[in-house]
């Protein structure tokens, strides 16, 4: 039977740790960091992320500025409202939720967001910082950020180890692949285009996936004894499922995520770490 690892309790502890300095930072006299949210039109799933972002905020002491915007704003538009949260002297981070309704380019709008209030981690510049290891330069894409943080807390090594990363988004897999090169793994990345992916899952000490493909990873798929990280989400027949058949590789694994309550919750928290971390340089503190 693996070890869970749960990212939802280090999720607490790292909120419990941010609070507590937001708290000191107010009791030094100063403000307290704020991060403004936009969301463009009414898509559900993106309403409940946006809440779910708000309500840390406000569990750790972060003022949210919430910014909704009608589902037929022009890319013009939009990119002005963005301009004019990069010149808000009391603004510190800024994420635009995606995805954005088809007529709207979600890489313009990131490119538009100023890279010190970029806590999502995807602006070029700060996705070059992270391709270059230069972590305290910059701001880590909050997802792969969190699996490191998950490795970190559960003492698990990555130098020397093979590791292998199903998927090559630009969100997760390309800067989480990255990290894992960074600290000395031997990273395999595959994707859609991959011929034969379990001969690469096979051989992987560290196998993480995000694909959004319900239950893709099977426990033959699996090493005895690998770490295995799920970063998939998706519903299938109203239940919540990630991209590993959790309940037969968690018989094979040494230590694995749950979906939910795995790498989910550590997203929202390195978030909230990035707000505080970019209002803390922008405020030379």
């Amino acid at each position: 039977m693996a070890v869970i690892l749960d990212g939802k309790k280090l999720s607490e502890k790292i909120k419990k740790e941010l609070k507590e300095e937001v708290e000191n930072l107010k009791k030094q006299g100063l403000r307290e960091p704020a991060l403004a949210v936009v969301l463009v039109g009414n898509d559900p799933a993106s309403e409940i992320y946006v809440r779910n972002k708000i309500k840390s905020c406000q569990a750790v002491g972060i003022r949210s500025v919430d910014v909704k915007l009608p589902e037929d704003i022009t890319q013009e538009k939009l990119n002005d409202i963005v301009k004019e949260l990069n010149e808000d002297e009391g603004i510190d981070g800024i994420i635009v939720q995606l995805p954005l309704p088809e007529h709207l380019s979600c890489r313009e709008v990131i490119e538009y967001i100023s890279p010190e209030k970029d806590v999502d981690g995807f602006h070029p510049e700060n996705a070059g910082k992270c391709l270059l290891g230069l972590y305290e330069k910059g701001l880590m894409p909050c997802t792969p950020a969190g699996v490191m943080k998950i490795f970190e807390e559960y003492g698990i090594e990555l130098q020397g180890k093979n590791a292998v990363m199903v998927g090559h988004s630009n969100i997760v897999g390309k800067p989480l692949a990255n990290m894992m090169i960074n600290a000395n793994a031997t990273v395999s990345v595959c994707h859609v285009y991959t011929k034969d992916l379990a001969s690469f899952t096979k051989e992987a000490d560290i196998l993480c996936v995000a694909t959004g493909v319900p239950h893709l990873i099977k426990a033959d798929m699996v090493k005895e004894g690998a770490v295995v990280i799920d970063i998939g989400i998706s519903r299938v027949n109203g239940k919540i499922v990630g991209d590993v058949d959790f309940e037969n590789v968690k018989e094979k694994a040494y230590a694995i995520t749950p979906v939910p309550g795995g790498v989910g919750p550590m997203t929202i928290a390195m978030l909230l770490y990035n707000t505080v971390k970019a209002y803390k340089m922008r405020m030379n503190i």
